[in-house]
């Protein structure tokens, strides 16, 4: 898995990711979250560094109506690291967001 992730990441041209991290860097969204009125899916890993739990539980308190996955023993990449159970909380979530 790492080196499935390295290999993508090192496809990303120095321009692009150094636009993309700055931009993410700087972006600050809070204001909009409220007025967000699509379902909405949080998938988290319960041992992610990156993106800890508790950004997950504050959007989720943030979003109307959002629905809030933890993975247990799974980190930042989530659908890497637990695929199947990934993949079948998103078809879940597919699925109940067409009715």
């Amino acid at each position: 898995m790492v080196d499935e992730v390295v290999a993508i990441m090192s496809d990303v041209r120095p321009i692009g990711r150094r636009t993309t991290m700055h931009a993410l860097a700087e972006a600050d969204l809070r204001d909009v979250l409220a007025r967000i009125d699509v379902p909405t899916l949080l998938l988290y890993g319960d041992v992610d560094q990156r993106s800890p739990l508790a950004v997950g539980e504050t959007l989720h308190a943030a979003i109307p109506g959002s629905r809030l996955v933890v993975l247990p023993g799974v980190g930042h990449y989530c659908n890497i690291e637990a695929a199947a159970t990934f993949n079948s909380e998103v078809r879940t979530f597919l699925r109940s967001a067409r009715t």
